[in-house]
């Protein structure tokens, strides 16, 4: 009777090339991903992409300079990043007040004696 080992993908190691995102796994394969499917690496310096660390024991890579994480699911399943919309600004949005430039008169305190 063999043993088997846990099946569940792990990362080994990462590269991040001019076009993919390569990742190792801890049982030999070779997986790989554009790199346009995260816009943050996409747009991040080489240095920005070389500076990463794996989390979860493997199951994922963080990249703290853009603030990105991919895990190895993900990349298995096909699952790019999606780039968040602009933000539109609301119909019903409150106009916004300029301030009063006005002098407005104060009050003397008289002292109490």
């Amino acid at each position: 009777m063999s043993t088997v080992g846990s099946s569940e993908p792990l990362i080994q190691s990462v590269r991040v090339t001019s076009s993919e995102i390569v990742a190792r796994l801890v049982d030999g394969r070779v997986i790989s991903v554009p790199l346009a499917w995260s816009w943050r690496l996409s747009e991040a310096t080489p240095a920005q992409r070389a500076r990463h660390r794996l989390i979860g024991g493997g199951q994922g890579v963080h990249w703290p300079d853009v603030d990105e994480d991919i895990s190895v699911e993900g990349m298995l399943g096909g699952t790019p990043a999606q780039r968040p919309r602009p933000r539109r600004a609301s119909v019903a949005q409150a106009p916004q007040r300029t301030s009063n430039t006005r002098m407005q008169p104060t009050r003397r305190r008289t002292a109490r004696g």
